[in-house]
């Protein structure tokens, strides 16, 4: 059984089309991504995939269970966490406060006055754990925003990762890195899928790094699956190469 489907899944604003009868499955612990060009409706699918709307047609079911009655903080809840292409963080907290919070979300203890020292030390290791697995353990006590941008961008993984997701969604993970940045990005997705046997479906523009690291890719064109396959069929399809990788069909 998939880890999340998506059946004949559908779009509509007014008169636009942003998803057009999309279909897919992502496996339990696979690296599965999302290409096509700007306006291909890569966002709008992690939109409907995350709960911030619904398809006009079609269904989404994550871990056996249909997500049409199901909200986005619910579908967090699930394990169905996501990053956005615009670094959500707490600028002027630490880095280690701003794991902190979603540690505490995800223990639903966020709320409680007066936690308890057994409790705040079983934060404080969770976070401990989660800033060694992402290498930000030296920069634990930095203000983010003194970051530079890639850093920033791992904070916010990491922020995803309190979470305990099934199947983690980045949205651009190396929007804006430069080549080391970049580079510290593609090897914590590596050692996030092989190490925590996590499954990451992603969007990327960056098709060195989609077709180094995807098990299997999915392309959008104009709202529609232009194809779907491992990463040497893609590569090979002649209608991928026209409208996607600039070579003639």
């Amino acid at each position: 059984m998939s880890l999340l489907r998506l059946d004949n899944v559908s779009r509509r604003f007014g008169s636009l089309v942003a998803l057009d009868h999309v279909s897919l499955e992502v496996e339990d612990g696979e690296l599965y991504a999302v290409i096509g060009p700007n306006g291909a409706g890569k966002t709008t699918l992690f939109n409907l995939i995350s709960g911030f709307f619904p398809p006009t047609d079609g269904a989404i079911w994550f871990d056996g269970k249909p997500l049409d009655r199901v909200g986005a903080a619910d579908r967090v809840a699930l394990g169905l966490v996501r990053t956005f292409q615009i670094t959500e963080v707490f600028p002027e907290l630490s880095v280690f406060e701003n794991v902190r919070i979603g540690v505490e979300a995800e223990g639903r203890c966020s709320a409680w006055p007066w936690p308890s020292r057994g409790l705040m030390r079983r934060i404080h290791d969770r976070v401990d754990e989660l800033l060694d697995m992402t290498g930000l353990s030296a920069r634990a006590g930095r203000k983010v925003s003194e970051l530079a941008h890639g850093d920033q961008r791992v904070v916010e993984v990491t922020m995803a990762l309190s979470r305990r997701p099934k199947l983690l969604l980045l949205d651009e993970p190396t929007a804006g890195m430069g080549d080391e940045e970049t580079e510290h990005m593609v090897e914590l997705i590596r050692s996030l899928h092989a190490r925590q046997r996590l499954g990451i479906l992603f969007i990327e523009h960056d098709m060195d790094l989609v077709f180094g690291i995807a098990q299997k890719i999915t392309v959008l064109n104009y709202g529609k699956v232009l194809a779907t396959g491992a990463p040497e069929a893609i590569a090979a399809d002649r209608l991928v190469q026209a409208a996607y990788l600039g070579e003639p069909a």
